[in-house]
């Protein structure tokens, strides 16, 4: 079963498309990440899911019904972001108890742990926090609520690395007990990438791709070799990314749609070959030009 569905979705806000005929199927249950650039559509996407906005045209299924102002996909999904707007008047323990009657599976036990483990002041109220403690206590909101649908908007931002990765680890322990469908959008993905089951890369309002990790970590190669015979050998394959090193050499990223043979070949030539991390292969995809920003060197 597919928890959310998407056909031809698109947002416009005035001329500019923040989506442009978005197409894509989760299936529930699963770890699901939405990767993209500052300003990609990510967060226009995930508003729509949640039903806090409404769709310019095309088609948008959660639970197979349509999420603007619907009590059912508001009753069994949750949307963590760093502009929750929590009551003032409640501290951190109070909010959490609010949370206890209100959502049919949090777990308060678990959520009162968690404050204990990060160092979170239970007296103090949610405006009080820094960036950083903020968005701790709003992931064990998210985590501990154990919705059916559970969106994070980049969810660690202001936490440092120790911080970024108990989340993660205590978010995939969580998912583990307790499945249910999990979407988070980061620029982080190679920090995420160990509890990922699907990845979702957007650019721009476009779908680039929706892959599931396995697929994703051999989606390309990398290639660094002399500049004729690197032509030679990959003369019709997809380029992603070229880098010229020195004067005779070049370093490309091509789509891995190579046979056994073609890599003999490769590697019988001297043509050195290298994996490449999901992180650099988005940043890539999403680039303005193939060689980055050693292009606007190169053009002056």
């Amino acid at each position: 079963m597919n928890v959310i569905e998407t056909r031809q979705l698109t947002k416009t806000y005035g001329r500019k498309h923040a989506l442009n005929q978005f197409s894509i199927s989760v299936e529930e249950k699963k770890i699901t990440a939405l990767i993209g650039r500052n300003g990609a559509g990510k967060t226009t996407l995930l508003k729509l899911i949640s039903g806090f906005d409404r769709q310019t045209s095309g088609e948008l299924k959660v639970f197979s019904e349509k999420p603007y102002n619907n009590l059912k996909v508001s009753a069994n999904m949750i949307f963590i972001d760093d502009n929750m707007n929590l009551p003032s008047s409640l501290n951190l323990s109070q909010l959490l108890i609010v949370a206890n009657n209100f959502y049919d599976k949090f777990d308060l036990p678990l959520a009162e742990r968690l404050i204990d483990y990060f160092s979170l002041p239970r007296t103090a109220t949610h405006q009080s926090l820094s960036k950083g403690m903020k968005s701790t206590f709003n992931m064990i909101f998210g985590l501990c609520s154990r919705c059916a649908l559970t969106i994070f908007d980049e969810p660690t931002t202001g936490m440092d690395s120790a911080v970024r990765k108990d989340f993660y680890r205590a978010l995939l322990k969580d998912y583990i007990e307790h499945p249910r469908s999990i979407v988070l959008s980061s620029h982080l993905l190679n920090e995420l990438i160990d509890i990922l089951e699907e990845v979702i890369l957007i650019n721009k309002g476009n779908l680039i791709f929706h892959l599931p990790v396995e697929e994703l970590k051999s989606y390309a190669i990398g290639l660094e070799g002399e500049n004729e015979l690197l032509e030679e050998l990959i003369h019709s394959k997809e380029i992603i990314y070229k880098q010229h090193i020195g004067v005779k050499n070049t370093y490309l990223v091509i789509k891995n749609d190579l046979t056994k043979q073609e890599l003999v070949k490769l590697g019988d030539s001297g043509i050195k070959v290298t994996a490449i991390s999901p992180d650099d292969l988005c940043v890539h995809l999403t680039a303005e030009t193939k060689g980055g920003i050693d292009d606007v060197f190169n053009q002056g």
